[in-house]
C-alpha cells in the first residue's frame, strides 16, 4: 500500500523555531522543505537591487509580473530561483532585506504574486519523489495550505526568540518584525483556527521535533535512523 502524500503547515514569528523544527522533519520524514521566508527574502532582494520602494506600487507591480520564477532543489530543501539564478544567501540575511522584508510583505500585491507559487511546491516534492512537503512562514496554515494534514503554529517569549535571534548573527528586530506581520492586513501573522500551537520558550529543538513527529508518525512513519 502506497503512503499518503503530506503536508505539514509551520507558522509562527522570527526565531520561533520554524526552520530549525522544519528542516528536522524534512530529514526525518523524506518531506520537502520549504521556506516561504526565504522567498519573500528573495523578492525584496530583488526589488531593492532594482532600487523599487513597496510603496512605489506601479513599479512594483510591472516588477513582479515580469518576474520568471523557477524552484531549485537542493537536497531536501526548496530554493527559489528568479530568472535562472538563486538568490546568495546572505543577499537575502543582509540588513537591507532585514529592514524592509517586512514591508514588501505587508504588500497585497506581493503576497498575491507569490500565491501560487508556493501552493505549486507541492506539486514539486511530488515531483521529486518525496514523501510530502513541510512548509513553514506566517500565513502557511491559514492561506496557503489551510486544508494541511498537519498545522502548527510555533511562539516563544520575545526575549527568549531575541536571544536566539542574536545567536544566529541577525541584527533585526523581533518587536517591529512582529508588529509589522500582525497588523498588517493580508494575511496577518495569527494562529490558524484549529492549529495546533507549541510554546518552544523552554523546549529544546529535539522536543519541539518529538511532540510534531508524533502526530505525524500516524500517517507516515519515519525514515529508518539510516537513511534520515
Amino acid at each position: 500500500m502506497s503512503l499518503p502524500f503530506v503536508i505539514i503547515a509551520i507558522d509562527g514569528g522570527a526565531a520561533s523555531g520554524k526552520s530549525s523544527t522544519a528542516r528536522a522533519l524534512s530529514e526525518r520524514f523524506n518531506l520537502l522543505h520549504v521556506d516561504t521566508g526565504s522567498f519573500y527574502r528573495a523578492i525584496t532582494a530583488e526589488l531593492v537591487r532594482r532600487g523599487i520602494a513597496p510603496e512605489n506600487l506601479d513599479a512594483l507591480r510591472a516588477a513582479l509580473a515580469a518576474l520568471a520564477l523557477g524552484t531549485r532543489v537542493e537536497g531536501r530543501a526548496a530554493r527559489m530561483e528568479i530568472a535562472g539564478r538563486t538568490v546568495d544567501p546572505a543577499e537575502i540575511r543582509s540588513p537591507a532585506v532585514n529592514a524592509a522584508v517586512s514591508h514588501f510583505a505587508a504588500v497585497p500585491d506581493v503576497r498575491a504574486a507569490l500565491l501560487a507559487y508556493q501552493r505549486g511546491q507541492a506539486g514539486v516534492a511530488r515531483g521529486h519523489g518525496f514523501r510530502g512537503l513541510v512548509m513553514e512562514g506566517r500565513d502557511i496554515g491559514s492561506v496557503i495550505f489551510p486544508d494541511a494534514d498537519f498545522r502548527f503554529f510555533l511562539h516563544a517569549d520575545p526575549e527568549e526568540r531575541a536571544r536566539r535571534r542574536a545567536l544566529e548573527g541577525q541584527q533585526d528586530s523581533i518587536a517591529e518584525r512582529d508588529r509589522l506581520d500582525t497588523q498588517r492586513k493580508t494575511a496577518p501573522l495569527a494562529i490558524p483556527p484549529g492549529a495546533t500551537a507549541i510554546d518552544s520558550t523552554h523546549l529544546t529543538l529535539a522536543q519541539v521535533v518529538e511532540k510534531i513527529s508524533v502526530l505525524v508518525a500516524v500517517k507516515i512513519p519515519p525514515l529508518p535512523p539510516a537513511a534520515a
